[in-house]
């Protein structure tokens, strides 16, 4: 049975990382309403849509439609933009079209119907891994750091609900590895059991977008501490100086290049024992573990 559902477990990461890698917009609008209007769910339509995509046939196939059933049915969820769009983040930051070096900022978009990861791997207490995808029913845009024209940092639902736990979990001196467009800093600068964010990040192009153009909208930046330094480098000969409460890491663009990354800043909390550490993406991270 364990051999059956690692076997399941693969195909399936096998399959959505082909769609989401190559045709993650392959689902239309017209295919949608087509089976939409039979009463079904959104969800249910999609999920429908994507198994055939794969070539399943999940009505006279038993093995396909276990695995529809088991994966497919949990997996898939249609997301409102207008939730995302109240976020303070998204709410109160207004993000320019600027580069600077090989850096570039701007804003992106989903497609309507184009899938993407949205949250943390769900794993079942029998051992399946169940990718969570999600997809809106209009055009989402979404702000993206660009390196050398390739989407390096976004802040999308993805990042929202990923770093909710970190966030609310955040108190006293912060430390955080990796800037970006600045979400964790602005979410965690906001509550008032903060005291101070230093951040950690290598690029300085990224900074000087961040400093001169994100940071100013900041109502508490002037919580936010900025270090130009490689991360393992600082956590290695600064971290256990700086009497930090809490340390959030988020380094890595996904769990395939993050597991390494992750495995050696692990290392590093030997260093402050009474420090709290948490991980972007680290239950994700742990299925492949």
């Amino acid at each position: 049975m364990q051999q059956k559902i690692k076997e399941d477990n693969a195909k399936v990461f096998a399959l959505l990382s082909h769609y989401l890698n190559h045709a993650p917009d392959l689902i239309t609008q017209e295919e949608m309403d087509e089976i939409v209007q039979s009463g079904v769910s959104h969800e249910y339509a999609f999920a429908v849509l994507l198994a055939a995509a794969f070539g399943l046939d999940i009505v006279d196939n038993a093995d396909d439609k276990q695995l529809f059933n088991h994966y497919f049915k949990s997996m898939l969820h249609k997301l409102e933009a207008e939730e995302y769009y109240k976020n303070a983040y998204y709410s109160q930051i207004k993000i320019p079209a600027i580069q600077i070096g090989t850096s570039e900022l701007k804003y992106e978009q989903y497609k309507p119907f184009e899938g993407f990861v949205c949250n943390d791997i769900v794993r079942t207490e029998e051992g399946r891994q169940i990718p969570q995808i999600g997809f809106f029913d209009t055009a989402f845009r979404f702000p993206a750091i660009l390196e050398n024209n390739r989407i390096w940092m976004t802040i999308t639902p993805n990042e929202i609900e990923t770093m909710k736990e970190p966030v609310e979990q955040a108190f006293g001196n912060v430390l955080t590895y990796g800037l970006g467009l600045g979400y964790y800093a602005y979410m965690v600068s906001e509550k008032e059991n903060v005291t101070s964010v230093t951040v950690v990040e290598s690029n300085k192009h990224v900074i000087d977008l961040f400093r001169q153009y994100v940071l100013p909208q900041f109502k508490h930046g002037h919580k936010i501490h900025i270090v130009q330094a490689d991360a393992f480098e600082y956590a290695e000969e600064q971290m256990g100086k700086g009497k930090y409460d809490f340390v959030f890491t988020d380094l890595w663009h996904d769990v395939s290049d993050g597991m390494d990354m992750y495995l050696q800043m692990k290392q590093y909390e030997k260093q402050c024992p009474g420090t709290v550490f948490t991980y972007w993406i680290e239950k994700s991270i742990l299925c492949y573990l």
